[in-house]
C-alpha cells in the first residue's frame, strides 16, 4: 500500500473511531439524563454551566448555540428539577445569573463516577507527552466543531431562507 493510500486509509479509520466515541458520549449522556429525570440538552446545557460556573442565559445562550428562547425554557425546567437557581446580580438587580445546586448537582456526579474510572484507568496507560497530544487534540476538536456547527447553522439559514427574512418585532400575528 502506498504512503498516501495508507494515510487515508488511517484517517478514515479515525474518523470512524471518533464518530463511535461520540456516539458512545450521547448515549451516555442520555443514560444520565434519564436517571436524572431531565433531557440530554438539558444535561448538555447543565454540564457548560458546571464548567463555566454561574453565568447569565444570554451567555450559556451563546456557549450552546441556542436561543434566548430557548435557555428560558431549558433553565426553568432545570429550576423545576432542582438542579440550578436564578440569582439576582447584587449590584445590577436587573441582571440574572444562572448558578447550579451543588447538592443536586453531586447526584447526577456520581452517575458518572464508572465513565471516570474507566477514562482514568485508559489514560494511566499513555505517557504524558501523548496526554498532552490528546489534550491538544480535545481543545482543537472542540473548537472545529464549533466552527462547524456555526458553518452548519448558516448553512441551513442560508437554505431555508430564514437569514434574509425580516425580522418583525413585537407578538408574532394570529
Amino acid at each position: 500500500m502506498s504512503r498516501a493510500k495508507a494515510r487515508v486509509a488511517l484517517l478514515q479509520e479515525l474518523e470512524e473511531a471518533m464518530r463511535r466515541t461520540s456516539a458512545q458520549g450521547v448515549l451516555f449522556g442520555q443514560a444520565v439524563a434519564n436517571v436524572a429525570g431531565i433531557s440530554g440538552s438539558d444535561l448538555d446545557c447543565m454540564d457548560f454551566l458546571n464548567l463555566e460556573g454561574r453565568m447569565t442565559a444570554g451567555r450559556l445562550a451563546e456557549l450552546t448555540g441556542l436561543t434566548t428562547g430557548a435557555i428560558t425554557g431549558v433553565v426553568d425546567r432545570l429550576e423545576k428539577a432542582g438542579f440550578v437557581r436564578r440569582e439576582r446580580d447584587e449590584t445590577d438587580r436587573r441582571k440574572v445569573f444562572i448558578a447550579t445546586v451543588p447538592e443536586n448537582i453531586a447526584r447526577i456526579g456520581r452517575l458518572y463516577v464508572p465513565m471516570q474510572q474507566a477514562m482514568q484507568k485508559l489514560w494511566s496507560t499513555y505517557s504524558d507527552a501523548e496526554l498532552q497530544l490528546l489534550l491538544r487534540f480535545a481543545r482543537e476538536g472542540y473548537k472545529a466543531g464549533l466552527e462547524a456547527t456555526e458553518a452548519l447553522k448558516g448553512l441551513v439559514e442560508t437554505e431555508t431562507g430564514k437569514a434574509d427574512a425580516p425580522k418583525r418585532k413585537g407578538r408574532p400575528r394570529r
